[in-house]
């Protein structure tokens, strides 16, 4: 038979070697190297924990051989190496390896001295309780499953992954070409921060690091510095310097020691040891009497014994210098995004995660929808046949196959082929009253579990609204504290670090001037009655916020648009008495039309702390202050407004206060906070006041025992009314009188509550302030209208006012004042 010489090729050797090569490259990157950023897990990991899943090995279940699991990997999904399997599942059950372990060992799992696990036939294992929520959902057709390496076999392409694991456990693998290593992250911040990214999708990277301060390791440590974290959460790339926990202590003989309690990650403890006793014997390292391994069961211990003339600082800076007590960690936040590896910064990798989410929520959305509509069509047939059992007894006895009765069913009812047979495999006991009852009440609650899925499936805010609600209660259940401590560096020293925490006044005026002051020197103005003061204005502005607070605390800026701006008391600019201080527009973006409502001073973001708010149209609200935690520099909406309404007030509480509201035709309410419940930011709110026609609220105020309640008009005519006449009403009604509104006296501008140590500055149409004691305001009921305050040119009015601090007039002013009444 002559040869077929049609079968040899010729082909470019160089190019061949090109095309073989990249694609072995490919196959180990996205088969072998890198985690998806998805779930977190390579192949491997995934296989593992998948087959757990199979054999159902949970946490609720007994542990059995690791053999048996590392078998089963093999056998169904992972055609390579055991020592591959096994050595992946031991990481995944060592403590000082994974923040969150996965596997749960029993046996030798190896030490952090460096030790070797026992051979796979000696351990055992089963699933972690986390690593249930790596699960959760995959039974609901939630991810994609391929065929495994011979076709027998499907296993799941990626997990559904309640967490996300890819930052909380971390990643660290070499590829061809290319290589991932990232960090161990604390869980309930990554969660905090996943939380925030879906009430702001505009969070940047730094808003996102208020919630996600940096690694967090499972062997804990120090991390030096915050330069490294900010780096490589921007970029994707960055490097952490990491140091041991140490301490030196004196001993009973009166010499120095050197104790180590906790080691930078991956650091082996037992060539740590033998590395300073090397140092010790070369003669690199002078004045170690002793090394002691002290460690055990409760904790690390490594214990170095100084002579008496070593000075133990210098000491231990030259240990960080020649061991491993200080080393690095370089970040390099690459995972496979749609099978490709990608470099991701911080809010990339969320970003990705928060869409695989939205995946998982929908599709197990669907397939929930999808059962309940095939049980509610069983259960219609079943009410039918119910509601007409005779006549289905009947046909059923008459017919002489179950095909026979299915098809006489189906025609003589009109049912579908699955409820006939549902009919026909029902038995005789869901005939009782009891039994039918069920079925209907099923049938009923099927409905509105329809109702309540098609919902969530026409709703983006829904679906993520569930992605908060089941991220939250995850981190319920394994939220723990932050172990490893970020520290400043050497090198590192930030601006607020530099500013020393002191009291500082901040001013802000009616025109919106604002500085800051030190509250002593401010103090100072007021003794002895010479009443300078504490802000050098114009004749038609005046001091309208005045509080002491510490140069390191937030300041809130609300506006009559509903947006709030934040920034640092200290960045507030100090200027002298005299100085009229800057405009608020040079500090913060506010837009035209927005003036500043409230500022409100903050030092911690605490969940039992709230802000509430009222509007113009008698909309009131209560927000946890740990909300406004972050804040753009551009602002955020603290209040969803409706068209035309506006901000008239917000107060800081302690969710037990009471708040009254006054309205401009001179209605007033009354109510306990807790009758407002707590809300998001973004909420509208609820109903404070019900307004009657051509009315708006005009004011807005906590409760004070033992003060008044001020009250003016655009006519000029005020008074004072004890607090005692507002009586305690729910919220939402219409109010009680505090003011009889007529034309001569004009519509109510303005509500406070207040005390006679305070002034009220009344600021009218023209630009006109007129200033006046508390105290010389006339005490009169609800029902009366109230004195003349101020004379009014023609067509001028009162246009607003404020309650300000007392200051001190000296007696040659007061005699002008005199003059001029």
């Amino acid at each position: 038979m002559p040869e077929d010489t049609n079968r040899v090729t010729e082909i470019n050797i160089s190019q061949e070697m090109r095309n073989s090569f990249l694609d072995y490259a490919m196959s180990v990157i996205v088969s072998r190297a890198l985690p998806d950023v998805r779930d977190g897990l390579k192949p491997v990991h995934r296989r593992i924990v998948y087959t757990l899943h199979q054999l159902g090995m949970t946490p609720d279940k007994g542990y059995r051989k690791s053999a048996n699991v590392v078998g089963n990997v093999l056998a169904s999904f992972h055609p390579h190496g055991d020592a591959s399997v096994y050595d992946t599942m031991v990481r995944m059950a060592q403590d000082f390896s994974y923040r969150y372990m996965l596997v749960d060992g029993h046996g030798n799992f190896g030490s952090v001295d460096g030790d070797s696990a026992a051979a796979m036939r000696y351990t055992e294992a089963k699933m972690a309780p986390i690593t249930q929520e790596l699960l959760r959902d995959i039974q609901k057709e939630t991810v994609d499953f391929g065929e495994n390496y011979d076709g027998r076999l499907e296993e799941p392409l990626v997990l559904p992954s309640r967490f996300p694991n890819i930052l909380v456990n971390g990643a660290a693998g070499i590829a061809v070409g290319m290589a991932t290593n990232i960090p161990p992250h604390n869980l309930g911040e990554v969660i905090d921060g996943l939380l925030a990214m879906i009430d702001d999708p505009d969070i940047d990277v730094d808003g996102l690091m208020n919630y996600i301060k940096g690694p967090d390791f499972p062997t804990s440590g120090l991390i030096l510095g915050r330069e490294g974290i900010k780096k490589a959460y921007h970029t994707g790339r960055g490097s952490v310097r990491l140091q041991a926990k140490t301490r030196i202590e004196e001993a009973n003989n009166g010499k120095m020691r050197i104790v180590v309690d906790e080691l930078p990650y991956q650091v082996n403890k037992a060539k740590l040891v033998e590395k300073i006793a090397e140092l010790v014997r070369d003669k690199k390292v002078d004045g170690i009497t002793d090394l002691r391994d002290e460690s055990d069961r409760n904790g690390m211990r490594v214990v170095i014994e100084l002579r008496r003339d070593v000075n133990p600082k210098v000491l231990l800076n030259n240990l960080y210098k020649h061991t491993s007590l200080q080393t690095s960690f370089g970040i390099n936040m690459l995972a496979l995004v749609d099978g490709k590896p990608l470099v991701l910064n911080l809010k990339q990798v969320l970003f990705h995660y928060l869409e695989h989410q939205k995946v998982i929520i929908r599709r197990r959305t669907e397939f929930e929808l999808r059962k309940a509509e095939e049980r509610a069509h069983i259960l219609e047939g079943l009410r039918i046949a119910l509601d007409h059992i005779d006549e289905v007894i009947e046909l059923i006895r008459a017919s002489q196959t179950t095909q026979e009765a299915r098809d006489g069913l189906m025609n003589k009812f009109g049912l579908s082929e699955v409820q006939a047979q549902a009919i026909l495999d029902m038995r005789l006991q869901r005939l009782t009253g009891l039994e039918r009852e069920k079925i209907e009440d099923e049938y009923q609650g099927l409905l509105k579990t329809i109702a309540e899925l098609k919902a969530i499936l026409n709703s983006e805010e829904r679906i993520l609204g569930v992605i908060q609600d089941e991220l939250k209660e995850i981190r319920g259940k394994y939220a723990d504290e932050r172990r490893t401590r970020i520290t400043l560096s050497p090198e590192e020293i930030a601006d607020e670090d530099l500013i020393p925490e002191d009291e500082v006044a901040i001013l802000l005026t009616h025109r919106g001037y604002i500085k800051r002051m030190a509250p002593s020197s401010y103090r100072a103005q007021r003794r002895g009655g010479r009443g300078v003061s504490g802000m050098g204005v114009r004749d038609d502005d005046f001091t309208q916020h005045l509080f002491v607070t510490s140069s390191h605390n937030h300041l809130l800026f609300f506006t009559n648009k509903g947006k709030v701006y934040r920034m640092k008391a200290y960045e507030v600019p100090e200027l002298g008495r005299a100085a009229r201080g800057t405009a608020i527009i040079n500090l913060i973006q506010v837009e035209q039309g927005e003036y500043i409502e409230a500022i409100i001073p903050v030092k911690n973001f605490t969940a039992d702390s709230y802000l509430f708010f009222s509007t113009k149209f008698g909309v009131v609200k209560k927000t946890a202050l740990d909300e406004f935690g972050n804040i753009r520099r551009n602002g955020l909406f603290a209040i969803n407004l409706r068209d035309g309404d506006e901000l008239v007030g917000v107060r800081l509480t302690d969710g037990e206060q009471e708040i009254i509201l006054g309205t401009k035709n001179g209605m007033s309410i009354r109510f306990p906070e807790q009758d407002v419940r707590k809300m998001g930011r973004t909420a509208t709110g609820v109903k404070g006041i019900a307004l009657g026609e051509d009315d708006i609220v005009i004011g807005m105020e906590v409760i004070v025992l033992d003060r008044d309640v001020a009250i003016v008009t655009t006519k000029g005519y005020g008074k004072r009314t004890p607090l005692s006449e507002y009586r305690t009403q729910s919220r939402g009604g219409k109010g009680i009188k505090t003011q009889n509104v007529t034309k001569r006296k004009g519509k109510v501008v303005g509500l406070k509550v207040v005390s006679e140590e305070e002034d009220l500055m009344i600021v009218t149409t023209s630009g006109l302030i007129i200033r006046m004691n508390i105290s010389g305001i006339s005490k009169m009921s609800r029902y009366a209208q109230g004195v003349k305050l101020m004379n009014l040119r023609e067509e001028e009015e009162v246009a607003t006012l404020a309650r300000v601090e007392r200051e001190e007039v000296p007696p040659e002013e007061d005699k002008d004042e005199e003059d001029q009444e």
